[in-house]
């Protein structure tokens, strides 16, 4: 077979379309709205029945405000329809959504995105939908070969966007297994591995997220082929998904889906469980 001329990796750039700026502008509207107003972020918060967290990530424009959001705090903050004005561009640049993902990740991408499970075995990296912003924008960084900064800047605003899986309603089931290694990697320097563990430990105290560590020292391992998802999209079956250096492939088969299934299960088995691995994420950041 000849070699290829060239890969299907992630170093292409998807059109931009400005969506990034829209969420950041929208953020830095709704901060001087609520200060202006004395409220916390955590008042807000309470009052559009959303967390703080929510709030902060939305203000820092990490986080996508959602149509009926906009118009919920638009009254909320006496905006006189400055937030709800947005709601139809947020509504038109989701719409848009999958297209600002590269070619071979497009089709991932919209399962992702209407997913009702998700299972994950990661060994090099924290999971993309785990990832804070500067963890994500270290591991853009030290691609090779480099990235320029806008394509790095796109990559940035398109993965922190596939994050809003965990505002949805009803909550999709996650799970994610990874080795102890990955957390002990700082990836970005010590203050950037810092702040992604506090990202694990308050993402696997939610009800619908469990996060389960491999320890090093276990002498049997089902799946060292690589990582790899299980994905289940809404009203279809389970597929797996895998990536090796740039090169995406989506698994349909239903027999070679069930051995990735198979692997999982034993991976989960032989890994800490939750609340031991929240306890060992504690202790790394000096918790406990």
């Amino acid at each position: 077979m000849a070699m290829r001329d060239h890969e299907e990796r992630p170093e292409r750039p998807s059109q931009a379309d400005g969506t990034a700026h829209l969420f950041s502008a929208l953020g830095k509207q709704l901060k001087v709205l609520r200060e202006h107003t004395g409220m916390s972020q955590r008042e807000l918060g309470r009052a559009a029945h959303c967390g703080e967290a929510l709030i902060s990530s939305i203000e820092r424009g990490v986080r996508t405000p959602q149509p009926d959001f906009l118009l919920r705090v638009d009254e909320l903050l006496d905006a006189r329809g400055v937030l709800a004005a947005a709601a139809d561009d947020v509504r038109e640049a989701q719409a848009k959504a999958r297209t600002r993902h590269p070619d071979w990740f497009r089709s991932f991408a919209q399962a992702e995105a209407e997913a009702v499970a998700l299972h994950n075995y990661g060994a090099q990296a924290v999971h993309g939908l785990l990832q804070t912003k500067a963890y994500a924008r270290a591991t853009f960084t030290q691609r090779r070969p480099l990235l320029d900064e806008q394509t790095i800047e796109k990559r940035l605003a398109d993965r922190l966007a596939r994050q809003e899986i965990f505002e949805r309603w009803p909550a999709p089931t996650f799970s994610y297994v990874l080795e102890e290694t990955v957390l002990q990697r700082p990836l970005g320097g010590r203050a950037v591995q810092q702040e992604q563990l506090r990202r694990l430990l308050n993402v696997g105290r939610m009800r619908n997220v469990e996060i389960q560590v491999m320890p090093t020292d276990r002498p049997e391992h089902p799946a060292l082929d690589g990582t790899f998802t299980l994905l289940t999209p809404k009203g279809r079956r389970q597929v797996a998904y895998m990536e090796i250096y740039g090169h995406p492939r989506l698994i349909t088969d239903p027999e070679d889906v069930r051995i990735f299934s198979e692997r999982y299960g034993i991976i989960r088995a032989q890994a800490l469980t939750p609340q031991e691995s929240l306890t060992l994420i504690g202790k790394m950041l000096g918790e406990s």
